[in-house]
């Protein structure tokens, strides 16, 4: 190979990337695609930024590859790709990429596996009509004499073909000559799928860009690697405002605040070339806003923000100037004829999906490009010169769609005929209303929505703040009026017609959003907020919810729709619920038949829901047989709730098949489901192959001992479950001895939940040996069992000895003193316990002096939970008094526990110098005015405590007025209950206001 042809070749190519390496932005999120398996049905049939809105910018969790690693085998045994595709929605940084990876590889720094890199565009391409592999080669490296290395198998070479959504002829596989000569010319179009097939250019690798959209062009067959470019994250949004004003800190701080306090913008702007023009038009409204004598409203919708950004653009080179000049005049004037040309070029070219220009297409629609001013020609139009021919294209997607709005717009108000017809005879169309009816009916019997951001700048445009900032352009002020309660009449009447809300349902209110008619979607967010949408999801008010999944902050953390959907209202927003992140349809009366619709979505490659809760329906098991189905392909979901349903042992089984197959779910709650020891074993059976799910509730569920030991077997050879849930559940002595067993070997189980299994000191013996030789559980739960101060004495010996063992709940037993001050004894040597509750087990004043010498020593235990045991003022002065030294113990509960004024004070004088106790709960004593008193006496000077529970405690109001008058300084607290004190209403409001003055985030129960 000829050497000094390589270097010129890669010296060519610096200088056609420019000055990619640092005029590109922030390129980090360039360095990692993500690698995806094939396009899902949203991207192939919607609009880019439909797709944006509806994902939130996010996609399902991908495996990601180095840019470097784009063109290598994944693996030891796997070819390098021949037909790779990256795609990106519009303004992602497609062509950015290419210019970074052709950059990086002609400095040596990527790609080493090439001899050659040939990069081209599909916009050059547009220029000819039939082409040969050997002139294409030629195009993208002019200046290589020599072409031997396309026959070179060493030598590897690398094709980009950058842009196929800017390609003038869509990609027809399906009837493609066949064609394996390099040197016959034959259609460009021709040529592209015959490269792609391999029947030309066999030993080349191919790398193409595009679309999503324009992606599902080329067979998924043919692809041997696909990717996907990453949006921005809240830090790339960040920086790249950060580098737009970087002269000015303060503004970009301003354009971020608002951006994220409009939900639909920010996640747009995951786009980056949104980013640039979202902020670009804040900064400018922002600005304006500052010298205008009127107060605007913060832009809030599309429409808005580019009204802003076109207002910027047109009028950036007048300011300063003296507009009266009748050669400003003129100039201006001149742009006003130039932008209406533009317009209808940019309104039928979108109508024809037509995307790049030539001369030829500026001169068919008039646009005198010599009277357009330089800076809003290099804002609203770019230009690319080729070898024989100058190409034209708007920055973005988005400006050919305003531009095109802004036409319609005007032409409307005149026309006689339809618009959409360019050329020959329509039926008469007469009036805005009815070309306005006539665009939106067109956009919604569009296929893939390529009219939607057009129907929706078309309505912003009859809003009233795009009317005041376009009025000097594009609209006549105050115009609006006389349409815009017409066209939301319309927009309404067309709700609601469908079955299933669609992508096109949602835009119609995206349209009313834009025209700034927003009582419907309004009325159904608070209703949501306020968990109040029983009975009101009609057809209009479902399409409004759908909305709303998308946009509303209501729906961030969760989707609710519990107690409220019928059969048919969950049927026409299934499509919609796709893209919830975390959805909770419980208590609506759901069965076997609605599963087979959620399973169809589950199913789905678009499906995004990660978590999905189910509970209290009335889903039996078949059910949850198509819910199993689904999880069999599902690879999205996260945790599936079913708590309080019918499955059974059948329903049980099916799921646990899907679970030896499903590797992605992570949390299965099937409480109370009837599924006995038969479906225990099935699930058992799952856990021996299924090492991804963490957390199994099974709590109400019948499984005996027999179901207990198939779990006990499963546990001794399963490393991935964390919790397990068996509560009330018959396990006995006998099922707690197998799961002793199981947990001698499984040393990854942190949580064991055996609450209310009639455990008796047999049982729990077992289970306290096990304990002393595993290492990984952390909490043990034996709430409501039958262990009395034999099994306790059991519990302590092992607490000398076990070191993992984190949260104990001996609640509801029968420990007695006796127990108890055996567990105290080995608090003294434990050093790893943190939480211990001995609520309800016959515990007096002997044991709350063992725990109080116990806390004196101990200094793990930051949790105790004494209440409904009689321990008494002497109890309570005795944990008073470790309460002096202690510098651990967090929470203290005392509920119930026979205390009095003694007890109190003592109490008070512990947090008058304890700096650690941040809960104390006294609920339900008799303290009465000396207790309160002393309380009142502990919170002037104590600066721990943040909550504080004295309900019920006879302290009348006396003693609420000494509380409130001492927390009228300043206090920590952020919550204190003084509820059951016979204080009366008027008194309750004094008390809370007074102890709110210095601290109005405190919560005060009265």
């Amino acid at each position: 190979m000829d050497e000094p042809m390589v270097q010129k070749h890669m010296e060519t190519l610096q200088t056609w990337c420019g000055s990619a390496s640092t005029d590109l932005g922030p390129l980090d999120r360039l360095t990692d695609l993500l690698l995806v398996e094939g396009l899902t049905d949203l991207q192939q049939k919607q609009h880019d930024f439909v797709q944006t809105e509806t994902t939130k910018g996010l996609r399902n969790v991908c495996k990601k590859i180095p840019l470097e690693k784009l063109f290598l085998p994944l693996s030891k045994v796997s070819i390098p790709p021949r037909v790779s595709v990256t795609m990106g929605v519009a303004g992602m940084g497609k062509s950015t990429l290419v210019k970074l990876f052709v950059h990086s590889w002609a400095k040596g720094e990527i790609g080493k596996d090439f001899i050659f890199v040939l990069p081209l565009t599909f916009r050059e391409l547009n220029t000819y009509d039939k082409l040969s592999a050997e002139r294409l080669i030629r195009l993208a490296s002019p200046h290589l004499t020599e072409l031997d290395f396309l026959s070179m198998g060493t030598a590897r070479t690398l094709l980009i073909l950058d842009g196929l959504d800017e390609f003038k002829t869509p990609l027809d596989f399906s009837e493609t000559v066949t064609c394996t000569d390099p040197r016959k010319e034959i259609q460009v179009d021709s040529l592209i799928t015959n490269i792609i097939r391999g029947n030309l250019l066999q030993d080349i690798s191919i790398w193409i860009t595009s679309r999503p959209i324009v992606t599902s062009q080329i067979p998924g067959g043919l692809v041997d690697r696909l990717t996907e470019i990453q949006g921005f994250g809240d830090a790339e949004i960040k920086s790249l405002l950060e580098h737009m004003f970087v002269e000015s800190p303060d503004l970009s701080t301003c354009v971020l605040g608002h951006l994220k306090t409009n939900r639909s913008l920010y996640i747009l702007c995951t786009v980056p070339a949104f980013c640039w023009v979202c902020g670009s038009a804040m900064a400018y409204f922002l600005k304006s806003a500052d010298q205008s004598p009127e107060t605007p409203t913060v832009p809030k919708t599309l429409s808005e923000i580019y009204s802003y950004f076109f207002k910027m653009a047109l009028c950036s080179d007048w300011q300063g100037k003296q507009k009266e000049t009748p050669r400003i005049e003129q100039v201006v004037n001149n742009s006003k004829k130039v932008l209406t040309c533009l317009g209808r070029l940019a309104f039928y070219s979108l109508i024809k999906r037509k995307y790049v220009f030539h001369e030829q297409d500026m001169k068919a629609y008039a646009v005198d490009l010599s009277s357009l001013h330089t800076s809003l020609c290099n804002r609203l139009l770019l230009k690319e010169e080729t070898q024989f021919s100058s190409i034209f294209y708007f920055p973005h997607l988005t400006f050919q769609e305003f531009l095109a709005a802004t036409y319609y717009y005007t032409s409307a108000k005149r026309a006689l005929f339809d618009l959409f017809v360019e050329s020959g005879m329509s039926w008469p169309k007469l009036g805005f209303l009815n070309h306005f009816r006539n665009a939106i009916q067109r956009s919604l019997q569009s296929e893939d929505g390529h009219l939607d951001l057009f129907v929706r700048f078309l309505a912003g445009l009859l809003s009233s703040q795009v009317n005041r900032v376009l009025s000097d352009w594009f609209l006549v002020r105050d115009e609006h009026h006389g349409y815009r309660s017409h066209a939301i009449s319309l927009l309404q009447s067309l709700l609601g017609n469908e079955q299933a809300i669609s992508c096109r349902t949602v835009n119609l209110m995206q349209c009313l959003h834009e025209i700034q008619h927003t009582e419907i979607a309004t009325g159904v967010e608070e209703a949501m907020r306020n968990e109040n949408l029983a009975g009101m999801l009609t057809p209009v008010n479902c399409s409004a919810l759908a909305y709303l999944l998308q946009t509303s902050e209501v729906c961030v953390e969760e989707a609710n729709l519990s107690n409220c959907l019928t059969f048919r209202a969950f049927q026409s927003l299934l499509s919609q619920l796709l893209y919830c992140n975390n959805l909770r349809l419980d208590n609506n009366q759901f069965k076997d038949s609605a599963m087979d619709l959620l399973g169809s979505v589950l199913s789905g490659k678009d499906c995004q829901i990660q978590k999905i809760s189910l509970a209290e329906n009335q889903i039996g098991n078949k059910g949850a047989k198509a819910l199993a189905r689904s999880l069999m392909v599902n690879r999205s979901l996260m945790a599936l709730d079913l708590r309080s349903n019918s499955i059974g042992p059948q329903g049980a089984k099916a799921l646990a098949d899907s679970l030896k197959i499903n590797q992605h779910l992570l949390s299965l709650n099937l409480q109370n489901n009837v599924i006995k020891e038969d479906g225990a074993k099935f699930l058992a059976e799952a856990l021996l192959s299924n090492h991804s799910l963490m957390t199994l509730l099974l709590q109400k569920n019948s499984v005996g001992p027999q179901g207990s030991k198939k779990m006990a077997e499963a546990l001794k050879k399963n490393w991935g479950l964390k919790e397990l849930i068996l509560s009330s559940n018959c396990v006995g002595d006998a099922g707690s001895a197998a799961l002793a067993e199981g947990l001698k070997a499984n040393h990854t189980l942190l949580t064991l939940d055996l609450q209310s299994n009639s455990i008796s000191d047999v049982g729990v013996t077992a289970l306290t040996r096990a304990l002393c030789s595993n290492r990984g559980l952390t909490s043990l739960n034996l709430r409501e069992n039958s262990i009395s101060k034999e099994g306790a004495r059991e519990i302590a010996s092992t607490l000398r000895t076990n070191n993992t063992l984190r949260n104990l709940d001996l609640a509801a037993n029968l420990l007695h003193d006796e127990g108890v001050q055996a567990i105290a004894l080995a608090l003294k040597e434990n050093k790893a316990l943190s939480s211990l509750h001995l609520q309800w087990n016959f515990v007096q004043s002997k044991a709350a002096k063992a725990l109080s010498q116990a806390l004196q020593f101990n200094e793990s235990l930051t949790l105790l939970d004494l209440q409904e045991n009689a321990i008494g003022d002497e109890g309570a002065s005795a944990l008073a008094s470790a309460l002096q030294a202690n510098t651990t113990l967090t929470d203290l509960y005392l509920q119930v526990a026979l205390i009095g004024e003694s007890g109190a004070r003592a109490l008070g004088e512990a947090l008058a110098t304890n700096t650690s106790l941040a809960t104390l709960d006294l609920r339900g004593n008799a303290i009465g005015l000396a207790g309160a008193k002393a309380m009142a006496n502990a919170l002037k000077v104590n600066c721990a405590l943040r909550r504080l529970n004295l309900q019920e405690n006879a302290l009348g109001m006396d003693g609420a007025i000494c509380i409130a008058t001492a927390l009228t300084k300043s206090h920590r607290l952020t919550y204190i209950n003084l509820q059951g004190n016979r204080i009366g209403e008027s008194g309750a409001k004094v008390i809370a206001d007074a102890i709110r003055t210095n601290a109005p985030s405190c919560i005060v129960k009265t």
